[in-house]
């Protein structure tokens, strides 16, 4: 069924919820109203209880979830590919068969090559030592390299800026915050970081997580502390 054209977008997210940014500052960079719910969430129960909304349309019970009309979707890419074709102006990938194929494969790496060992930090902040984060950091170091190496010659992972730099940076946030930093031997990718940095999309989402993170009494990389709002 075609959407109504005054129909509310309404998108469920939390407040430390990497794939529920990435959607944020998509929709945001696209200039589009997008009401905002924030799920409960707390440090030491996570997203218990969850909401109900978020309950009856994923079977997975995460968010983001996006509801347009009568239209229902969960899972951060499908959402992002409705947003696109909703209001394809400006796009967020690149034009030609062959580029968009790239980006959407960056997009995906980023969640499902890059990220798992990031996951695998997770509670080994104070392990650093332990074999596991050991092989963790030594696989983003891998990631950043070649990532360092498409950056040559251009300022965006895809060509154009694409929701393939939204993607791997949120994720790379989380990177950081869990040990697997860049270093001096990526300047690239350092210097792409911070033109996605300076984005107001991407600082006006990322800067309302780095505040959560403060009032959670939690540290800070540089980039993500320089993006909390003044005052």
């Amino acid at each position: 069924m075609t959407q109504p054209p005054n129909a509310a977008l309404r998108l469920y997210s939390g407040p430390l919820s990497m794939f529920g940014a990435k959607v944020q500052i998509a929709a945001l960079e696209k200039g589009l109203d997008v009401a905002l719910v924030m799920v409960p969430f707390e440090m030491q129960r996570l997203y218990q209880p969850k909401h109900p909304e978020v309950l009856r349309i994923n079977p997975k019970q995460q968010v983001p979830v996006l509801v347009h009309g009568d239209l229902e979707l969960f899972d951060s890419t499908q959402i992002f590919e409705y947003l696109e074709e909703l209001q394809p102006e400006p796009p967020l990938w690149p034009a030609g068969l062959a580029a968009k194929a790239r980006a959407r494969l960056l997009e995906h790496q980023s969640d499902e090559v890059y990220f798992p060992p990031i996951v695998r930090l997770m509670g080994l902040q104070d392990k650093p030592q332990d074999p596991v984060a050991i092989a963790a950091r030594e696989a983003s170091a891998a990631y950043y390299q070649a990532m360092e190496m498409l950056l040559v010659g251009r300022d965006y992972l895809a060509g154009p800026y694409s929701f393939a730099d939204i993607a791997f940076y949120m994720a790379q946030l989380f990177g950081e915050r869990m040990g697997a930093v860049m270093g001096d031997d990526t300047p690239r990718l350092l210097a792409w970081r911070e033109r996605l940095s300076q984005r107001p999309a991407v600082r006006q989402v990322a800067g309302a997580m780095a505040q959560y993170l403060l009032s959670q009494g939690r540290p800070l990389p540089a980039f993500l502390a320089a993006l909390v709002p003044a005052g």
